[in-house]
Order: structure tokens, then sequence, then C-alpha cells
């Protein structure tokens, strides 16, 4: 019997959640299109064929239902029988969602299985929470104008933008509820042009030969006077065969070595947002060439976020600031976290700092 699960905690009621299992158009937007069969209330056949981890199209019927709290599924794939059973729990914050499938007449692939069961967890954590924040948009009324709030603002969701979009492009949704544009006039600012530089100092004056009237004459001492001497050199006078100054040998101070490249280094990047919050992603990279065990990403979140459902490292929050840590980096390896941020701010903010070892991560 192979089994394959997935959970995620969501920040959403849990009829809301089960409207999202049970609706046909909503199943559609996050998991898989789905088709009613006709004359059979409880039967669907969903459009899988050609996700990741399935083979053909999975016709659905409902074997089970206790609404709001658990439904379960008898699924046949070409002929591949199993049970999925999907369980509500509420909590403090929401719900808790958890989806398990067992097969009950024949086996995935070992090349099925693995890509199977992360199609199911990113469309728990990513696509099902946008879904479930778009419903909770929807039943905000924004017309306070035209006699008050009629609803309370739901609870806020976790996770996820329908329909991500490819990496390292962002996609932000705006949300705007009576929402006043100020306009600004903006000024040049002109900075004063730039003094003239001061003049450079003269050079010095290189020494030159000392011509004195006897050898055991010693050349007197100038004085700073406001006309030059009238002293005139004897006639047997000669050059002075003292050598010129040469010049010093004194090597200049070496310049301080460049700064030794960083053993580990982290790049971050929002991989999507959406209402009331976004996915992040950061690479962990050991450029060296030993490995490097012992390392930690410190994200500081924006004030009113949190994080949940961390993906490749082991992770602790306390206030805004979140600690990731993992296994080894191995030398001129990579480490992927990811994570999800839950925003009390319709349009979700990004850390406010990320730092590894000291030095600031990149691409924030």
């Amino acid at each position: 019997m192979i089994e394959i699960g997935a959970q995620v905690d969501l920040s959403h009621p849990a009829e809301r959640v089960w409207r999202a299992l049970t609706d046909r158009e909503l199943l559609g937007r996050w998991f898989a299109e789905a088709e009613m069969v006709e004359g059979v209330p409880d039967r669907m056949l969903l459009h899988t064929a050609g996700l990741p981890g399935f083979e053909a199209d999975v016709e659905v019927e409902v074997t089970e239902r206790q609404e709001p709290d658990l439904l379960v599924l008898a699924c046949d794939e070409a002929g591949r029988l199993s049970e999925l059973t999907c369980a509500v729990t509420t909590t403090k914050q929401g719900c808790r969602l958890e989806l398990r499938e067992v097969s009950t007449h024949g086996a995935w692939s070992a090349e099925q299985h693995e890509p199977r069961e992360q199609q199911l967890r990113q469309a728990l954590t990513v696509r099902l929470p946008a879904i479930l924040d778009w419903l909770a948009f929807q039943q905000v009324d924004l017309r306070r104008a035209d006699g008050g709030m009629t609803t309370e603002l739901p609870l806020i969701g976790v996770r996820g933008g329908a329909g991500r979009k490819p990496r390292r492009r962002r996609t932000v949704v705006a949300v705007v509820a009576g929402a006043v544009l100020l306009a600004g006039t903006a000024a040049w600012v002109t900075l004063p042009p730039d003094s003239k530089p001061a003049a450079a100092p003269a050079p010095t004056a290189t020494a030159s030969p000392t011509v004195t009237a006897d050898p055991t004459t010693v050349a007197p001492t100038a004085t700073a006077s406001a006309r030059p001497s009238r002293t005139t050199a004897s006639a047997t006078a000669r050059p002075s065969r003292t050598p010129s100054v040469k010049p010093s040998r004194t090597p200049a101070s070496a310049a301080p070595p460049p700064p030794s490249a960083p053993s580990i280094t982290a790049r971050y990047e929002t991989e999507s947002d959406r209402l009331f919050g976004y996915t992040g992603e950061i690479v962990v990279g050991n450029p060296g060439s030993a490995p490097v065990a012992d390392w930690a990403v410190v994200v500081t979140l924006a004030e009113g976020t949190t994080v949940d459902d961390v993906d490749g490292a082991n992770w602790r929050q306390d206030g805004r600031v979140v600690t990731f840590t993992g296994a080894a980096v191995a030398a001129g390896g990579s480490r992927t976290i990811s994570f999800d941020v839950r925003d009390s701010r319709p349009k979700a903010r990004e850390p406010e700092s990320c730092t590894i070892g000291g030095q600031q991560c990149a691409g924030l």
C-alpha cells in the first residue's frame, strides 16, 4: 500500500475551505478542471492528464461526506484505484487541511510518486490559499458610504498565487478600497556649482650644490630676509663634492590585500506576490572549495507578518526575526529555501533585511 500525503495550515474558516474542496469551478482553479458525470451527482471527472505525476484523467466518487470536516473520494485513474481523504480540522488561526491518498489497487511507479506528491503539495500551499484569499475578499463590502459595512473582514490567507507565473517575475495584486490618489508637484533640486579647486602647493625646490670660500667654512644657515644675500664667493671657491640628494629607497607602504571572498553566500527573491502574503525564496551558495556546515540565514520580517510552510531548511521565529539553518552545503553547491509569509495587509511587504554570516543577502 503506497501513500501520498500533504497538509497545510490556513487562516480561513473550515466552511470556506470546504467550499473550495466541493465546488466544481473552484476545484478547477486550484487543482484540476472538473467535469460532472451526467446522472451521478457525487461523481466527477478530474482532467489531470498531463499534470506531473498523473498519466490519465481521474474519475472520483464521493464515498463519505461530513460537512465541513471530512470528505472521502474513491479514485480511478485508468484502472489504478486509490482512496483520497480530505480532513479539515479547526484551529485558533483558521483550520488545517490534510490530504492523504492511499493506493488500493495497482501502484504508482517511482518516477510517478514524487512528482505526484509535489503536485499535491504545491496545489495545497500555493494555489488553494490564493483562491481562499480571493473568496475572503469577495465577502468584504467596500461600499461603506452606502450604509456601512455589511460583513466583517474575514480571516486572511496563507499562501500562493493562482496560476503562478514564471520565476523571477513578480505579480503584484493591488487592492484599492475607496483610496484617494495624492498628486504631488515634482521640483528639481539644483545643486550649487562646485567651488574652484584649491591651487596645488608649489613644488619643493631641489637643493643646489653649496659653494664655500674654504672647505672648513660652514655654510651659513639660510634665514628668511627681505632681500637676498650679497655675499660673493671667493675666487678660489670650488664646488662642493657633496653628493646630491638621492631619492629615498624606502618602499611605499604595501596596499592592504583585497578582502577574501565569503565562504557562504545567500540570495533572496520574492517568488510570488498575492493578497495578504507572498512566497519568498533564498538560495544559499558555497563558492569555496570545502563544505560549510555551520550556516544560518537571518531574516527580519515586516511588522505584522509571519512565516509558515518552510521547505528546504529548519527554522524558528522569534518575533519578527526568522532564522533558517540546515545541512552542510557542499563545495561549489547550493541549497534552496522556500517559505510562505502571511501579511496582515492586502499588499504584501517584503522582508526588511536578510543576512548570512553577517553579510547582506543579495537581491534584497
